[in-house]
């Protein structure tokens, strides 16, 4: 089944005071990190940029992805999820499922992606997402059914809109520590020690 991910890296990190894309894990910027957890997959990536494009460009321009700048960043991300995935529909027509990721979760990993795409297969869901903290949420894989439902997004929503949406048709798949992500100084200390 063919699976596209998008890989949403277009914010300004305002509560966190500084580039959570270039914030690094054991030496790795979270955006590459990120982008080649996404890239293990052999699965077809868009890294979706806004603020401050060009120098995230830099730390992931030799794993030569394909990056979409969205000039709208800052109206929210779900604009990041609509332009990631018209990018992915006009690349890859066929395209039967996406999977939308962010790029400041640190203990994201391959293994935990594969994870969620072998679910897809093996299950009839319409969303496949990561649980954590009694929650689910991001990374998650949308049939193409839900295609129309990620393209009317309002720009402020992100994609748990959809998953709380369609909770009848969620299969979770459990993701340690999913639930630390970098938004403010303080979430900097929960950063996966060397």
């Amino acid at each position: 089944m063919q699976t596209g991910i998008i890989l949403l890296a277009a914010g300004n990190s305002s509560r966190l005071g500084q580039s959570k894309q270039l914030v690094k894990v054991n030496g790795t910027p979270l955006l590459r990190k990120s982008a080649q957890a996404a890239q293990q997959t052999n699965c077809p990536v868009v890294v979706v940029l806004g603020s401050d494009a060009e120098t995230h460009l830099t730390v992931i321009a030799d794993l030569n992805p394909e990056v979409v700048i969205n000039p709208h960043w800052q109206t929210g991300m779900g604009s990041s999820i609509k332009a990631g995935l018209t990018s992915l529909i006009k690349t890859y027509p066929g395209l039967q499922a996406a999977m939308v990721l962010v790029c400041d979760q640190p203990y994201l990993s391959a293994n935990h992606l594969q994870k969620l795409l072998d679910e897809l297969q093996k299950q009839n869901q319409l969303i496949i997402a990561s649980a954590y903290s009694n929650t689910v949420g991001v990374p998650a894989i949308f049939r193409k059914e839900l295609f129309p439902n990620l393209l009317q997004l309002a720009n402020e929503a992100g994609a748990r809109k959809i998953i709380q949406q369609f909770s009848d048709q969620v299969c979770s798949v459990p993701f340690e520590k999913g639930e630390i992500d970098l938004d403010t100084p303080q979430d900097l200390q929960h950063l996966p020690k060397e």
